[in-house]
C-alpha cells in the first residue's frame, strides 16, 4: 500500500485548488445536451433533498449527494439498492446476509452491523416520503422508479429519524395523464429471470393512474458441496404497485401509492472459514466427508446441511396531499403513510454440514406516520417547516437450536415506539451570490420494551409466556444547522455548513447474555462540519463535485458480537466509544464528445476512537487495545472509473457500451476487528442496442466480472465450531452475465 493520506495536511490545499477551479468555471454557459445513453447519463437530475415545493437540480443544492433518474437506473440494470453499493464514494449499501433483504447501510464510515430489528439504522431509507422503520425488508427488488437520491452526511434537520450517516431517498414513478407502458424481461446464466411491466395514463379528466407489476424467479447461484445443490440461494419475489393521482382543484392534488409484495426464498447462504471446517473431528461419526470443500475467503463454495427458508410479505400505502397557497406563494404537503411487514424463516448459522447452531426467526412490524410541512418564499427567504409523527409496533422472536450444547431455546419480545419532531429551515439570499442557511429540529422518542432473554427460554416463535425485562425510556435532542452557500455563477458554487445529528437509544431484542441487560442505551449524537464545491466546465461537458467533512460522534451505539462457547454468539448493545471521522470525496463526469462519456469517483475516510466506554476488544479489560481498534465498516478508500460510448450503426440504431470499475478497501465487521469484510474490485460491463425506429432496447450485461468474493458480514464463532477462524460468513453472488429486453409503447 502507498503512503496513507492525511486529510489534515491536504485539506487546505484541496480547498484552495477547488476555489480556484470554481472561479475558472464561473463564467461558463450551460451544457448542450447530447443524445443517446451519454445524453441520458449527463442529464441533470432533480432532487428533493431540501423538501422544497418544487424539485431542484442536484448541482444547485448545497448537499453532498449522488442521484440517479429512472432512466439512468434502468441503464445501469439496477435490481435493488445493493446494485448501487460500489458506485458512490464512501457509500456501502449492503445486505447483512443473516436475514435476506436486511439493510446494513454505511455512509462515511457510519453504519450498523446487525440484523436485530430493534437496532435503529444510521442511514435512513425513505420511500415516497415514508421512513422505513426497521432495516428488515429494505433491500427488496425495485422497478419503475422516478429516481434515487443518496444524501451523504447527517440529515437530521429535514429528514430527522436516525440519519446520522445519511439518507437514501427512493421515488417511485408517479401517474401522469400521458399514456405510456413499459415491459421488461431479463435472465442470466444462472437463470435469474425478471418479468416486469407498467402501464400509465389518464383515467378521467381529473384522475391519472399507474399500475406496476414485477416478478423475479431466481433459481440460485451458489454450490452447496454437502447437499450437491448447485442452485443454492434460490428465491421467488413479486410485487404489485397501483397508484393514482387526483386533481382535486386547480391548486390541490392527492397522490396515492400502494404496494403489496412477497418473497419466498431459501435460507442464508453462508460459509464457515474455520481452519477445521472441512475436516471437523465429528464428521466421521456422521459419515460426512467434505474434505474437498474449499472454504477459503476467495471461494464461493458452502457446505450447509440446512438450506433453510425465508418468507417476507409487505403491504404499504402512502397518501400525499399537496395544496398551493397564496401565503408565501407556497405549498402545504401532507404525507400519511402506513406499512406492515412480516417475515419468518430458518438459517444455518454454523454453516457446517452438521447441526450445531441453527436459528429460526419471526418479525412482525407495523408503522404509521404523518408529516405535515409548508414550503414557500418570503422575499429573499425560502422557508421549509413542518411537524412529523411516527409510531411503530414491533415483535421479534428467535429460536436457537444448539444440540452440541444441549440447548433449544427461544426468546425475543415486543416494542412500542413513538417519535415526534418539529423542524424549520430558512435559506436567506444575502445578495445575488451568498445564501445563509439557518435551521433546527427538535425530536423526541419514546420506546416501551418487553424482552425475554433467549437462554431463559420463555417464548416460542408465536410469542412469550413471560418476560424477564420490561422498561420504558425517552430521548430528545435539538439538531441545529448553520450553512453558507457562495454561488460564483449559475454553474458553480461553494458551500459549507455545521450541523448535528441524533440517533435515539434503544433495546436489544436478541438478548443472549444472561449477565447483560438488553438496554436501554444512551442516544448517539453527531456533530459535523462540511465544505464542498460543485461546478460545470467547458460548456457543461465536465461536471465536478467535491466535499471535505469532519465528524465527531459521542456515545456511539454498537452491537458488539462476541463468540461464546455456550450460546455460540452473544450480541450486546452498548455505547462503546466517542470517535472522530474525517474524509473527502470527489465525483466527476466528463463528456469527451457527444458520444463518449467518462465518470470518476474517489472517497477517503479516516476514523479513530477518542475514548472507549467499555471492553470492545473482548479481552476483559478497557485499555489501549480497545482504543487502537479500527471502527467497524469504515473502508478507508473507495474509488471507481467508468466509460459510456454510443456508436451509431448507420440507419440501424445505436450500440451503447458501458464499463464500470469500482474498488472498496477491506474493513472490519466486528468491533474487535476479528471479523473482516474483504476488499473488492468490481467490474461491470454492458452492451445495449437501441434501433432508430422501434421502441425496444436489447442489452447484454455482466456484473462482478472479476468474480470477487464479498460478504454480508463476518461473525466469529467459537473455536469448537470449525477451529481457529470459525465464522458465519454470508456470501454475495459472484460473476453474473445476462440479457435484458425493454419495450416501450
Amino acid at each position: 500500500m502507498g503512503r496513507p493520506f492525511n486529510i489534515k495536511n491536504h485539506s487546505a490545499l484541496v480547498s484552495a485548488c477547488s476555489v480556484t477551479a470554481l472561479w475558472l468555471a464561473s463564467g461558463m454557459p450551460a451544457a448542450h445536451a447530447a443524445e443517446g445513453a451519454v445524453g441520458t447519463i449527463m442529464e441533470e437530475v432533480e432532487v428533493t433533498a431540501r423538501k422544497r415545493a418544487d424539485a431542484e437540480k442536484l448541482q444547485e443544492v448545497p448537499v453532498a449527494a449522488t442521484a440517479y433518474s429512472g432512466d439512468q437506473l434502468e441503464a445501469l440494470q439496477t435490481r435493488d439498492l445493493q446494485s448501487l453499493s460500489f458506485k458512490m464514494p464512501n457509500v456501502q449499501l449492503d445486505d447483512v446476509g443473516t436475514v435476506k433483504n436486511t439493510a446494513n447501510f454505511t455512509v462515511r464510515g457510519l453504519g450498523v452491523n446487525s440484523s436485530i430489528p430493534s437496532i435503529d439504522p444510521t442511514v435512513g431509507v425513505f420511500v415516497d416520503g415514508m421512513y422505513m422503520g426497521i432495516n428488515a425488508g429494505v433491500v427488496t427488488d425495485m422497478f419503475d422508479l422516478e429516481g434515487i437520491e443518496v444524501l451523504r452526511g447527517p440529515q437530521g434537520l429535514l429528514f430527522g429519524r436516525n440519519v446520522t450517516g445519511g439518507a437514501v431517498v427512493i421515488k417511485t414513478a408517479r401517474p401522469t395523464d400521458e399514456f405510456s407502458s413499459k415491459f421488461k424481461v431479463s435472465t442470466t446464466d444462472s437463470l435469474d429471470t425478471v418479468v416486469a411491466a407498467s402501464v400509465n395514463g389518464a383515467i378521467s379528466d381529473r384522475v391519472n393512474g399507474r399500475l406496476t407489476a414485477y416478478y423475479n424467479d431466481d433459481q440460485g447461484w451458489f454450490e452447496n458441496v454437502y447437499t450437491g445443490n448447485d442452485e443454492a440461494g434460490a428465491s421467488d419475489t413479486w410485487f404489485i404497485r397501483p397508484s393514482f393521482s387526483v386533481d382535486l382543484s386547480e391548486t390541490a392534488e392527492l397522490l396515492v401509492r400502494m404496494e403489496h409484495g412477497r418473497m419466498d426464498s431459501a435460507g442464508v447462504v453462508a460459509q464457515n472459514r474455520g481452519a477445521l471446517a472441512a475436516n471437523y473431528p465429528l464428521y466421521p461419526l456422521f459419515g460426512i466427508d467434505v474434505s474437498g470443500w474449499d472454504n477459503s475467503d476467495d471461494s464461493f463454495e458452502v457446505a450447509q446441511n440446512e438450506e433453510g427458508f425465508q418468507e417476507d410479505e409487505w403491504t404499504q400505502a402512502i397518501a400525499e396531499y399537496n395544496q398551493d397557497v397564496a401565503f408565501g406563494n407556497g405549498t402545504i404537503t401532507n404525507i400519511l403513510a402506513w406499512r406492515a411487514y412480516d417475515a419468518n424463516g430458518i438459517g444455518d448459522i454454523d454453516s457446517l454440514p452438521i447441526t450445531a447452531f441453527h436459528a429460526a426467526t419471526r418479525v412482525d412490524q407495523s408503522q404509521l406516520s404523518n408529516e405535515l410541512r409548508y414550503a414557500g418564499r418570503f422575499g429573499a427567504t425560502s422557508l421549509t417547516t413542518g411537524v412529523y409523527w411516527f409510531s411503530q409496533d414491533l415483535e421479534y422472536y428467535e429460536n436457537r437450536l444448539l444440540p452440541l450444547n444441549g440447548l433449544d431455546v427461544t426468546g425475543g419480545g415486543q416494542q412500542d415506539h413513538e417519535a415526534m419532531g418539529v423542524f424549520a429551515q430558512a435559506d436567506v439570499d444575502l445578495n445575488e451570490s451568498w445564501v445563509l442557511t439557518l435551521g433546527g429540529r427538535y425530536s423526541t422518542e419514546d420506546k416501551d420494551a418487553k424482552i425475554a432473554t433467549i437462554p431463559v427460554d420463555l417464548c416460542s416463535l408465536d410469542g412469550c409466556v413471560a418476560y424477564d425485562f420490561e422498561d420504558s425510556e425517552s430521548w430528545s435532542a435539538f439538531t441545529p444547522k448553520v450553512g453558507l452557500q457562495w454561488n460564483l455563477a449559475d454553474n458553480a458554487q461553494i458551500y459549507s455548513f455545521w450541523t448535528k445529528g441524533f440517533r435515539s437509544g434503544g433495546y436489544n431484542m436478541r438478548n443472549t447474555s444472561p449477565t447483560a441487560l438488553p438496554g436501554p442505551t444512551d442516544q448517539e449524537e453527531q456533530t459535523s462540519f462540511e465544505i464542498g464545491g460543485k461546478a460545470e466546465w467547458f460548456d457543461g461537458r465536465l461536471r465536478t463535485n467535491l466535499a471535505l467533512f469532519h465528524n465527531t460522534i459521542d456515545d456511539m451505539q454498537r452491537e458488539v458480537n462476541e463468540s461464546d462457547p455456550i450460546f455460540t454468539v452473544v450480541q450486546v448493545i452498548r455505547n462503546t466509544a466517542d470517535a472522530t471521522i474525517n474524509g473527502a470525496e470527489f465525483e466527476a463526469m466528463a463528456a469527451a464528445t457527444d458520444n463518449l462519456l467518462f465518470t470518476f469517483n474517489v472517497g477517503y475516510v479516516d476514523g479513530d476512537y477518542d475514548k472507549v466506554r467499555g471492553d470492545i476488544s473482548g479481552d476483559g479489560m478497557v485499555n489501549g487495545a480497545d482504543l487502537g481498534l479500527d471502527i467497524p465498516r469504515l473502508a478507508p478508500w473507495t474509488y471507481g472509473v467508468g466509460m459510456v460510448h454510443d456508436l451509431q450503426l448507420g440507419s440501424l440504431g445505436t450500440l451503447t457500451s458501458r464499463f464500470n470499475f469500482n474498488h472498496r478497501d477491506e474493513a472490519p465487521y466486528t468491533d474487535n476487528n476479528l471479523g473482516m469484510l474483504s476488499a473488492a474490485d468490481m467490474l461491470d460491463i454492458s452492451f445495449g442496442f437501441t434501433p432508430d425506429s422501434g421502441n425496444y432496447r436489447l442489452a447484454l450485461f455482466g456484473k462482478n466480472m472479476l468474480d470477487e468474493v464479498t460478504e454480508g458480514n463476518n461473525t466469529q464463532l467459537p473455536i469448537t465450531l470449525g477451529g481457529p477462524g470459525a465464522s458465519f460468513t454470508p456470501l454475495n453472488k459472484g460473476r453474473i452475465m445476462g440479457v435484458e429486453l425493454t419495450y416501450d409503447l
